[in-house]
């Protein structure tokens, strides 16, 4: 039976870049993905925004790896010809009332590490985007957008380049504990061995976790999904910028957002419904909830100017109603699993961490070895 060193399951973005940087260092790496190609879910169902860092809890993991992913994401971009473009982001307040909330949010971005973000009065909210009807806004000029489908090729062929085996259309079916490490059986039947697991399977991670014999609601690595559509906006953009309302409670979502492709179109999105599975149809019948969600914010739409878009689950630890929760990133050797590590509940900012996860994963690894 063939044995490689390290098998990462899971070919979306943070895959990749796992692959693409434990192959710097470490042979006999195979990369398997049950789709035909790399990034069919979640990595290419999102805005393509690359974060800096403001939203998510002091010393959490999504805090850290976002705000070093952001630094690590621009340089690699301008280094491998990955295009992008640092518009800057205003979250906006509607009324005085959203105020405290915008002050809040630049204090846990600043206790984050971000530090180039400052809050506008209506004046300067106005003169950065002036279509905008918005009372006060905190704005982040590091925030941008990307091309995720270009920085997925990239990080494919560099992991490529360095030997690593990309095995797409290879679907696992069965996980078995064994004393050299794992056997893994895929869909058609074809058994390998290796030393060490890497589970990065997005939205299925949680049983790819369960393939493996972790009991997936005792360690809370259930996943819950969450579906997003989008509206792209049938004119010119009157915008330059990113444009967010003040978060959900919880971060559930980041409100119905304006966002800026590379091209100049405009769109918004993502909604945030619980679901039970996947699904990537958008239905046109939300076109109203959109308009009511975005017209005080630009007067200038109206709902004939939105069309359905495009779709995207993101993979989330908490449930319903439940406080929000960070990134699982765990090898699991305290569950009688040395060398399977765990990366579940990967949604945003996983695009933006992307790179900074690949070097966490890489440590861990070593830290294993």
């Amino acid at each position: 039976m063939d044995k490689v060193q390290i098998a990462i399951i899971g070919g979306g973005v943070i895959g990749l870049a796992i692959a693409a940087e434990l192959s710097r260092k470490h042979q006999d790496i195979v990369l398997l993905e049950k789709e035909t190609s790399f990034g069919q879910h979640t990595s290419s169902r999102n805005s393509e925004v690359i974060h800096a860092g403001i939203y998510y809890p002091h010393d959490s993991l999504k805090a850290k790896l976002c705000v070093a992913g952001n630094k690590l994401l621009y340089a690699f971009c301008q280094a491998n010809n990955v295009p992008c473009a640092k518009l800057g982001k205003l979250v906006v307040a509607m009324n005085e009332s959203e105020i405290p909330a915008l002050e809040e949010l630049e204090k846990k971005a600043k206790a984050n590490g971000v530090l180039d973000v400052y809050l506008c009065n209506k004046g300067a909210t106005h003169n950065l985007e002036p279509a905008v009807a918005a009372y006060a806004a905190l704005f982040s000029p590091s925030t941008g957008i990307i091309d995720s489908h270009v920085l997925m090729k990239v990080l494919e062929r560099r992991a490529e380049d360095n030997g690593v085996m990309l095995a797409y259309g290879a679907k696992v079916t069965a996980i078995d504990k064994i004393t050299a490490g794992y056997k893994i059986t895929l869909e058609n039947k074809d058994e390998f061995l290796s030393e060490i697991v890497i589970n990065s399977a997005g939205l299925w991670s949680d049983q790819v976790a369960a393939m493996a014999g972790i009991d997936i609601e005792k360690q809370k690595y259930k996943l819950h999904y969450c579906k997003g559509e989008y509206f792209s906006y049938a004119k010119p953009s009157f915008l330059q910028r990113l444009v967010y309302p003040v978060p959900e409670q919880d971060i559930k979502g980041l409100g119905i957002h304006a966002v800026i492709d590379l091209a100049g179109r405009l769109k918004f999105g993502p909604s945030a419904d619980d679901v039970s599975k996947i699904d990537y149809r958008v239905d046109a019948v939300h076109r109203e909830k959109f308009f009511q969600a975005i017209k005080d914010l630009y007067p200038q739409v109206k709902p004939e100017d939105l069309s359905p878009d495009q779709a995207g689950v993101r993979p989330k630890l908490q449930g319903p109603g439940e406080s929000v929760r960070d990134f699982v990133i765990k090898e699991e050797s305290e569950l009688g699993l040395p060398g399977f590590i765990d990366l579940i509940g990967i949604e945003s900012p996983g695009l933006t961490s992307c790179l900074a996860i690949g070097k966490y994963v890489a440590d861990v690894v070593l830290f294993y070895k």
